[in-house]
């Protein structure tokens, strides 16, 4: 019988080697899930399949793991190194084995129990030929999703899909462990196998997703919803139209949203998507990956909320999250993109449409908020940018929480899994959409997304460089109510239209939380570190030793004080980084004998402004201590520690940084030593002054805040002239005398005057009781943010902003 199975294997391998192409999930099972080759490892597999056992072994010998068909030799006992959980269906009966798992399981345990220093690891691993999902079947064809396929319909998949397998190697149980706690007695064993089939189980619906609806069905679920029944009445008496032609009006609005998944249409633009990513970008560095595949194991709701760049960003994620072995999300795009051809091929891709406002049309937003419960009722992952738009400014937006709320408010009805939010940093070395980016904050009018649009922006790829998907730490949407909104658990009726006082208030701090996560998971890179740099300098332009001395400066400071965690920083030398960043042709060289000059136009520098407010918020607190101490020469500790203690929290809400005003202190001492230590900064008589020998670095270091600084000057310095000034006007004369600034003092940043910045600095000065619930400004507090501002901003522009405020509170024009 052995020969006969040798033989067996031997055939089958064959054409295994040539129809069989399989992906690794992770990409380093070693360091990734914990694999130790040096161990003894014994496979779990979901199928008796002998064709995934192959497959299994052709990427073991690959990753240097031992092979599943080398049996283990344990104190004389041969056991093999592989268990299939479903014994399944077999035509050559003959060539396999029959094994029991549970008594195999039963057997490694025995010996655990008899050898102390044996540790056997439980490897469980899937391997999957093609991942459509399938659709969902009328009554009389129901069958289980874990069906097992027979012999032929195997040997179809893997000629047909065998190069879109996947080999998914989860993380390993240790046997050894399983002994001691448990014991080996027959029921642990049999505990064993039922817990890999239910993880087996949920990796496929990870994986594939659940099945998917045919949408003529989908579509009378929604409308005998009660919610949108009750709508339909609703729309039917304000208008004073029948019943049905509401219940019409209700139809054409679900087909206007829904999308239209198609696994074929996924797995055709992953050819086409893999073949122009390695040919636009040099390489997508995707971090912390396996947050969201251990979520999906655990059987959780996923909801991707990533910060939104560009439109690559749509096909990027879904892209990475099939590499990753899981299901591209259903996404939530603007109703702008549902334009021939692009429209049906996004739907078919997962998308479904939003229009861009739909406040007060209850209609509509009960329509889409059932459509979106019924995603979470179905089991698929969703994503949504909760910015709303693309960010102009390359910082991140002040977050829209409609779709937010609609999520919590699916969470309300009792779903069967949790859901938890993933925020998401994306990132590019090129954006192809800055160009237009910085005409619209200069005023030209958005143009409107269509055909022509889309070809004209085609012939814009080219070099984009690297792309960047960091995982955020993922925000658990009922533990988190559970610690702030203990009561959110008594609101149960998702059709009461008056919502519960609780979900507003919460809605905006999980939203901000969010955005505070995403910051943290944020990439720098060669071209927004080098922009930085540049940008700093008042010429936009250092020698290249210059510029290779302060990337070292900035490099050091992200690796020893790392703004968070989860905050990538290159691998590089100085060098290397700036002969990668330079090869991006978004530099002038001026070559020089005895050094290079490094520069920007002015184009180029308003155009990277973008770039370097990616990472704005990795940066500004180191900055805002070297300008302090610039500005201010032997100054106490205790003193800088007071000022950036009174501007940090504009900071913070401009910038969604991470830290809490109890933990600033000790970041202030962690970047003053380090500043210390790089020689920028020096104590003498427990006073701080700048090292005369490196001032010009911690000069640079200190420019980077000083257009926030004055734009916070600008705004504070119109209220001390007018206390009493509403906000609309504070709003629109501080954009003015910015614009006026920018153009005075040749500041290349089309966000220095952004609206949307300022009326983020109004909210945080209420907030922050700057101005009070009557609209006055506090004079107090108001002429010691002053007082600080004048010390950090030079003198010449301190006038500037004086005189200019004078001309405006003259002007009659601006009202």
């Amino acid at each position: 019988m052995l020969g006969w199975r040798t033989i067996y294997y031997t055939l089958l391998n064959l054409p295994l080697k040539f129809l069989v192409r399989s992906k690794v999930i992770p990409k380093d099972p070693r360091t990734e899930v914990g694999l130790d080759p040096r161990q003894p490892m014994m496979y779990v597999l979901p199928y008796n399949s002998k064709a995934d056992l192959l497959t299994l072994r052709i990427q073991c010998l690959k990753q240097g793991f031992p092979d599943p068909l080398t049996p283990l030799h344990i104190d004389g006992v041969i056991l093999p190194r592989y268990i299939f959980i479903h014994d399944g269906l077999r035509v050559l009966s003959f060539c396999v084995e029959k094994l029991q798992s549970v008594s195999l399981f039963h057997n490694y345990l025995d010996l655990h129990l008899l050898n102390p220093e044996l540790d056997v690891q439980l490897v469980p691993v899937s391997i999957m030929f093609g991942r459509s999902p399938g659709r969902e079947a009328q009554p009389y064809q129901v069958l289980s999703q874990l069906r097992l396929l027979i012999n032929i319909k195997k040997f179809f998949a893997v000629l047909w899909l065998g190069r879109d397998s996947v080999v998914r190697f989860s993380q390993p149980l240790s046997l050894r462990y399983m002994a001691t706690k448990h014991g080996a007695d027959k029921f642990i064993t049999q505990k064993l196998t039922r817990v890999a089939r239910i993880h087996f189980a949920r990796w496929r619906l990870a994986a594939a997703g659940p099945r998917l609806p045919l949408r003529r069905n989908l579509f009378s679920k929604l409308l005998t919803s009660k919610a949108i029944e009750k709508a339909v009445e609703d729309e039917a008496r304000s208008k004073k139209i029948s019943v049905e032609k509401a219940q019409q009006n209700a139809l054409k609005l679900i087909e206007e949203i829904a999308a239209d998944f198609s696994y074929e249409a996924i797995r055709l633009s992953d050819r086409i998507l893999g073949w122009t990513w390695n040919r636009l970008y040099q390489g997508l560095d995707v971090r912390n990956a396996e947050r969201v595949r251990q979520l999906a194991d655990v059987g959780h709701e996923i909801v991707y909320v990533p910060c939104h760049r560009s439109h690559m960003d749509y096909l990027l994620l879904s892209y990475v999250l099939y590499h990753q072995g899981l299901v591209p999300p259903h996404i939530a795009a603007g109703i702008n993109l549902n334009f021939w051809p692009v429209g049906p091929i996004f739907r078919r891709l997962g998308a479904f449409f939003i229009r861009r406002s739909f406040k007060g049309n209850k209609f509509y937003t009960t329509i889409l908020r059932e459509y979106l419960g019924e995603l979470f009722t179905r089991g698929y992952s969703v994503e949504y940018f909760i910015e709303g738009g693309r960010s102009r400014t390359g910082r991140l937006l002040e977050p829209k929480t409609g779709t937010l709320t609609m999520t919590i408010q699916a969470m309300l009805r009792g779903g069967s899994r949790p859901i938890t939010l993933v925020p998401i940093y994306v990132g590019y070395e090129h954006v192809i959409e800055v160009g237009t980016y910085v005409k619209e904050l200069n005023g030209a009018d958005k143009k409107k997304d269509g055909f022509w649009q889309m070809l004209y922006g085609l012939r814009k790829l080219r070099n984009l460089g690297q792309g960047y998907v960091n995982f955020g730490d993922p925000l658990h949407l009922s533990t988190w109510l559970s610690q702030k909104v203990p009561q959110w658990r008594n609101y149960i009726d998702p059709i009461d239209k008056h919502r519960p006082c609780w979900l507003a208030p919460a809605v905006d701090d999980i939203a901000a939380a969010l955005m505070v996560r995403i910051n943290n998971a944020a990439a720098a890179n060669a071209i927004n570190l080098c922009s930085s740099v540049l940008l700093a300098s008042s010429e936009r332009l250092l020698t290249r030793q210059q510029l290779l001395s302060q990337l070292a400066c900035y490099l050091d400071l992200l690796r020893n004080v790392p703004y968070a965690p989860d905050i990538t920083v290159p691998d590089l030398t100085p060098d290397a980084l700036l002969s990668h960043a330079l090869a991006m042709n978004k530099f002038t060289i001026q070559y020089n004998s005895i050094d290079d000059i490094i520069c920007f136009s002015r184009e180029q520098a308003v155009l990277m402004t973008y770039y370097r407010n990616n990472i704005q918020h990795m940066l500004i607190l180191p900055s805002l201590v070297a300008n302090i101490i610039c500005g201010r020469p032997g100054i106490a500790r205790e003193q800088l520690h007071h000022q950036i203690m009174i501007l940090y929290p504009l900071l913070k809400a401009e910038l969604f940084m991470r830290y809490s005003k109890q933990e600033v202190p000790m970041v202030i001492d962690r970047l003053i030593t380090e500043l210390g230590r790089q020689g920028l900064v020096k104590m003498q008589a427990m006073l701080l002054y700048p090292t005369l020998a490196r001032f010009n670095a911690l000069r640079l270091f200190a420019a980077s805040v000083s257009e926030t600084l004055q734009r916070y000057a600008i705004t504070c310095l119109l209220l001390r002239a007018d206390p009493q000034l509403n906000r609309a006007k504070l709003e629109k004369k501080s954009c003015i005398i910015a614009q006026r600034l920018s153009i005075l003092h040749g500041i290349n940043a089309p966000d220095f005057f952004d609206k949307a910045v300022f009326s983020t600095l109004v909210t945080t000065l209420h907030t922050e009781k700057y101005i009070i619930d009557s609209g006055c400004a506090t004079d107090e507090k108001i002429s010691e943010l002053c007082e600080i501002l004048s010390k950090l901003i030079t003198p010449s522009i301190f006038c500037i902003i004086k005189r200019s405020i004078l001309l405006v509170k003259g002007s009659p024009n601006i009202q």
